[in-house]
């Protein structure tokens, strides 16, 4: 289901709960809610769509992943870049990580790690300070 997208800071900057395999429908909103926003969107968190759990999704062209409980366990290449977001208005400065490793547990909840670099790494990062209740 496409759901709209949240700008209540005061909800967004709560830390979310750990997801569980019985979150299933959290994950299917995401994918609706990003691909009908794919032409503004690259990425989003289950908060901004009002979920307060650890569930991201990151466009990647052609492919969207949903990742649960995604943990950062290797991080390099400091940067300072600007970013909006569709929960806030205009871009604001932040600091990013070039390179990541991410891991995380798939849509069947399975471990999966994944290292990226660039725009992609710096998606994840986004998504994930959502997840602690950090806005940019």
């Amino acid at each position: 289901m496409i759901k709209p997208i949240v700008k209540d800071v005061l909800f967004l900057k709560q830390k979310s709960t750990e997801s569980t395999i019985k979150d299933k429908q959290v994950a299917d909103d995401l994918k609706d809610t990003l691909a009908a926003n794919r032409s503004i969107c690259v990425g989003m968190a289950a908060n901004m769509i009002g979920y307060k759990k650890r569930t991201i999704i990151i466009s990647m062209g052609i492919l969207d992943i949903i990742m649960h409980n995604p943990v950062i366990v290797s991080k390099s290449g400091e940067y300072e870049t600007e970013e909006g977001c569709l929960s806030l208005t205009g871009t604001r400065k932040t600091k990013r990580y070039k390179d990541i490793e991410v891991k995380y547990r798939d849509e069947g909840f399975k471990d999966q790690s994944l290292k990226l670099t660039g725009f992609p790494a710096q998606i994840v990062q986004h998504e994930m300070d959502h997840l602690e209740g950090i806005i940019i």
